[in-house]
């Protein structure tokens, strides 16, 4: 009946409301009539004048202050306060016209009675049509047990008093002092008891009030709830507890890092500063996943300008304004330069170059979205291949120190037009690298006879939660329900978070000696499958399958789409060597040199223009050795 209710139009409502005002002023004039004349009352003479006075004088009050443009859902202590405000007006009106009329039959007293009478009555039906619409939200409240009885736990259970969609039942900690005991009334419980109190008390969230433990404990107590049928939140950091308010937005899914099972790769800070302090920063592809990322880190290193460029005008808006407020709070002195263009624009990259001198160039535009360079394989090639020829040109042409390239594990071996594409641009850097005389009019020094940017490369896998990330697009299914869609059942990749990506990148310029690639020691692949089946837990449901066919959530295989692979490799070849960082490998993977690379990239250039795309295949094919198309398996 309340959904009903809601369900009609404005004026329905308000129109209800005011009737309801009206019977309830008539019902408080009988009262009124009844208390003082000590029985029960039937209107008769002028008293009908003094019946017919209340609705007409309360009506244009309450509809003046506002009355009936409230939400009874969303009504509070300052609508009462107005409710009562208006009454009272209305009850000195009203005893000033009974005064002054001094009808036979209607006691004066009445207007004292009456008015005291009627706002009892608004304010009980305001406050009941509340409840009975705030019940209808709280039908089914998340019932919450916080992980966590410190600080951060109690805090976030006092700030829980004005949040009706949780009920707290609970905390837990390790701490066995803490067990037994109470906080605000709320019982403490031990670990060990955790699934005997999930199942006893119905819960349907855990949030992880732990601002300060290790990524490896919280780790080890999200694999300790994995098999709990509870929804797992965490908090933010200590520093937004820090204001003493917690709300609904404070409550966050859980961390991409906490999905990933690994330690994130350490940065090392004499390698990541090392090309940046005062100098002036190129980065391509700036308003991208890894370009943003690349250009938050760069900030920090003390740069004196960062040449922000990107074909996006909302990208490059986006990541530039996100910066300037970073300096107004004083995070950095960095002078931001935001430069609308394409890689693919040789003459704009060019006079960009000629005008700022760079130091460094991050080369982050490509498109990178397989099925979509797939299906558009000319404009991937000229973005992916020509753009980081252009970019390559015009860092040795306007003396740019360094040059990296970010790549992709799908350049290894590649079964799509994107890998294969990144593995040219790859094979580009290579060959100038080595290239003898240095080709472009480069001027070598004494020291490095080659070309005097040293030019290299950064391969990795996957970025978590960048555009087009599996996490995110998991995240959306599950909130719609499901079915949650994977391509094929046993397809594994390897995973980075974009802040690891955007430090290999820095800490891999800082290394490179000339041609190198650079690979991250990732540790093992990640099944695309057993990741989301444990996102699909972790949001406290159940996967849908033959064996459970009462569970939540479907997983559905969709085929492994245009030029997908099932395994995604990192080398080429093999014995990868060590570098300064731990976690950092350099590879030296064959190439073509530069005078016969160049003639087949003019040719591949020709084809492309032409949009002769059997020409363009084959010149990919001659290109990258290892490129061998594979049409789409069955699941």
């Amino acid at each position: 009946m309340l959904s009903r209710i809601l369900g009609w139009s404005r004026a329905a409502k308000r129109l209800v409301v005011v009737v309801m005002d009206v019977c309830m002023g008539l019902v408080a004039m009988w009262l009124a009539f009844t208390l003082r004349l000590e029985t029960p009352h039937w209107p008769h003479g002028l008293q009908w004048l003094a019946y017919a006075l209340a609705p007409a004088l309360a009506f244009p009050i309450f509809a003046k202050l506002g009355l009936y443009r409230a939400i009874f859902r969303y009504t509070g202590l300052t609508a009462l306060i107005t409710t009562g405000k208006a009454v009272a007006i209305y009850g000195a009106l009203l005893v000033v016209c009974l005064f002054a009329a001094q009808w036979e039959g209607v006691p004066r007293s009445v207007g004292i009675l009456q008015p005291l009478l009627f706002m009892l009555l608004v304010g009980a039906s305001r406050a009941l049509g509340w409840l009975a619409l705030a019940g209808r939200n709280r039908n089914a409240p998340y019932r919450l047990l916080i992980y966590g009885a410190g600080s951060a736990g109690a805090q976030t259970a006092a700030g829980l008093g004005s949040m009706r969609q949780y009920e707290l039942k609970g905390f837990v900690d390790d701490d066995a002092s803490k067990t037994g005991r109470s906080i605000n009334g709320v019982r403490v419980y031990a670990t060990q008891v955790l699934p005997d109190v999930v199942r006893r008390l119905a819960i349907t969230d855990v949030l992880l009030a732990l601002p300060s433990t290790t990524r490896q404990r919280r780790r080890e107590i999200i694999e300790s709830l994995r098999a709990l049928p509870v929804r797992i939140r965490t908090l933010p950091g200590l520093s937004d507890l820090a204001s003493g308010r917690v709300t609904l937005t404070d409550f966050q899914d859980l961390e991409i890092e906490d999905l990933l099972g690994r330690e994130p790769v350490a940065p090392n800070p004499g390698l990541l500063g090392k090309n940046l302090s005062a100098t002036v920063v190129l980065v391509t592809g700036a308003g991208g996943s890894i370009g943003s990322e690349l250009c938050r880190q760069i900030v920090r290193e003390g740069p004196s300008q960062l040449l922000l460029v990107d074909h996006s005008e909302y990208a490059l808006y986006t990541i530039h304004q996100e910066l300037q407020s970073l300096a107004q709070q004083g995070e950095h002195q960095c002078e931001l330069v935001p430069l609308l263009a394409s890689v693919t624009h040789a003459k704009r990259m060019e006079d960009i170059c000629q005008q700022y001198r760079p130091a460094s160039i991050y080369h982050a535009a490509a498109y990178k979205h397989v099925p979509m360079v797939e299906a558009n394989a000319g404009e991937g090639i000229l973005n992916n291949v020509f753009g980081t020829l252009n970019m390559v040109r015009v860092a040795i042409e306007h003396g740019a120190k360094h040059f990296v390239l970010i790549s992709t594990d799908k350049a290894v071996r590649p079964t799509n037009i994107m890998g294969a594409t990144k593995r040219v641009a790859e094979m580009v850097l290579q060959a100038i690298a080595a290239s003898t005389p240095a080709p472009f009019g480069a001027r070598p020094l004494a020291s490095h006879p080659k070309c005097p940017t040293r030019l290299s490369m950064v391969r990795f896998g996957n970025v978590l939660g960048s555009s087009g990330s599996v996490i995110p697009l998991f995240r959306n299914q599950i909130a719609a329900g499901g079915p949650v869609t994977v391509t094929h059942p046993d397809v594994t990749r390897y995973f980075m978070t974009i802040a690891e990506a955007a430090q290999l990148v820095l800490q891999a310029g800082a290394m490179a000696e000339g041609g190198d690639v650079f690979l991250l020691d990732m540790g093992e692949p990640l099944q695309i499958l057993k990741l989301a089946r444990r996102m699909v837990g972790l949001s406290g449901l159940t996967v849908r399958d033959e064996e459970h066919p009462e569970g939540d959530i479907e997983i559905v295989f969709t085929g492994l789409r245009p030029g997908e692979k099932l395994y995604e490799e990192l080398l080429i070849g093999d014995n990868p060597l060590p570098t300064d960082h731990p976690r950092i490998l350099r590879a030296r993977e064959e190439y073509r040199p530069w005078h016969e690379l160049q003639h087949q990239l003019n040719a591949l250039k020709d084809a492309v223009g032409d949009g002769n795309r059997t020409a363009t295949a084959a010149l990919l094919h001659q290109l990258v050795p290892g490129y061998h198309p594979e049409p789409p398996s069955p699941t």
